[in-house]
């Protein structure tokens, strides 16, 4: 039974899209079932096929023992931080940053990453029939986040439509960063992080066809400013503006963490002086919960996830995760997973911010201003994503 309410929430989330379409009639129905079985046969090697099992062990496994590679440096630094029964937040998952960060940044360097980027967007390409740019964007928005992809494309978005705009605006709701994916592995079920990543993409791409269905001419898929020879600046003096934007991104997450945790607990507290039962996340849950059950829980299992999914979107990602990671193998697999795929992204009102923020310095303000008023829709594209990425996910999971 769980598994039929499992299946009719995709069908629903879907429906949610096309409810706030901008164009139902041009929604391109065959290729988003496509692309939903294609989400399913992905879901289904990564979690039934052993291969597929394999393959995520040998990813997850190796992602923690990449980041515990940083941790001889920290330690070596900071060895009462390190050397310790239990790590703090900081520590633990945003520290080996400052390892991460310059790693990806100096395969960047060498063209290496952009080469995994291209190749992998030509194949999104073909399998998802999406323009040529929307492929490339979607696979750069995987691998730098959402405000570096939006940067690397100022060109590119500066030429483009402006549905296109807001097709990439959409998009980039639904993007982690790989620079963070050791953080998330830290905290939560590394297989499920994993498995998250390209649902994501795929989702991300599934949601645009249908809030944002557009016809693009041949003639105007083309790209600029990717294939643009700039100078690199001598290798030391990038890598070191590559060590301070990772310390830049470590004092960002952890001021936002501390801000968005203290902010919660300050109306909880005002909450309280009505009802001492009432809090925020009773408030979310009831609001979700819904869309929790449809993921295939049983009530009181939708109802704890119902809470974790509405601190997230007010919140961030890693505010839900430090807070589940001491209890989530106490949770029943389904639950376990269809927390951790849905967690896996940036989805939440702080990103709408952000990538409206790094557009005003792209876009002119008569653009910005069409953008500006489709925040509510880049919110609920962001939403969507995650909860088809939950449900998909989870469909083998129980």
């Amino acid at each position: 039974m769980l598994v039929l309410i499992n299946l009719l929430g995709v069908i629903v989330f879907l429906g949610v899209g096309a409810l706030f379409s901008k164009n139902r009639k041009e929604i391109p129905w065959r290729i988003v079932v496509k692309l939903v079985v294609v989400n399913i046969i992905l879901a289904a090697f990564f979690n039934v096929s052993p291969i597929g099992r394999n393959l995520v062990r040998i990813a997850a496994e190796g992602f923690t023992a990449f980041v515990n590679v940083a941790y001889v440096g920290i330690g070596y630094a900071l060895p009462n931080w390190v050397y310790v029964e239990q790590m703090n937040f900081v520590t633990a998952a945003l520290l080996p940053l400052l390892m991460i960060v310059p790693f990806f940044d100096i395969l960047t360097y060498f063209g290496i990453f952009p080469f995994i980027i291209r190749s992998i967007g030509k194949i999104i390409a073909v399998l998802c029939q999406t323009p040529k740019f929307e492929s490339f964007y979607v696979i750069e928005m995987m691998f730098l986040g959402h405000t570096e992809a939006l940067a690397v494309s100022k060109i590119q978005l500066q030429k483009m439509a402006l549905d296109r705009v807001l097709a990439i605006a959409f998009m980039s709701m639904s993007c982690i960063s790989a620079s963070l994916i050791g953080a998330y592995c830290s905290m939560m079920p590394p297989e499920y992080i994993l498995t998250a990543v390209p649902l994501n993409v795929i989702n991300a791409i599934i949601v645009v066809k249908i809030i944002m269905p557009i016809k693009i001419n041949s003639e105007d898929d083309v790209i600029f400013g990717l294939d643009e020879k700039k100078e690199r600046p001598p290798f030391f003096a990038y890598l070191t503006d590559s060590f301070l934007s990772a310390g830049r991104l470590i004092f960002i997450i952890t001021c936002a963490f501390i801000a968005f945790v203290s902010l919660a607990a300050l109306v909880n507290a005002i909450l309280a002086f009505f009802h001492p039962a009432l809090s925020l996340e009773n408030i979310l849950g009831v609001f979700m919960f819904p869309l929790a059950f449809l993921l295939g829980l049983p009530a009181d299992e939708a109802f704890i996830l119902a809470e974790y999914m509405g601190k997230k979107l007010i919140t961030n990602e890693f505010v839900v995760m430090l807070e589940a990671k001491d209890v989530i193998q106490n949770y029943s697999p389904h639950l376990r997973a269809t927390l951790t795929l849905f967690a896996t992204s940036f989805a939440n009102l702080s990103s709408v911010g952000i990538i409206i923020g790094a557009l005003k310095g792209i876009l002119t303000e008569d653009k910005m201003a069409v953008v500006s008023k489709h925040a509510g829709r880049m919110m609920l594209s962001g939403l969507l994503v995650s909860l088809l990425t939950a449900a998909i996910g989870g469909i083998f999971i129980w």
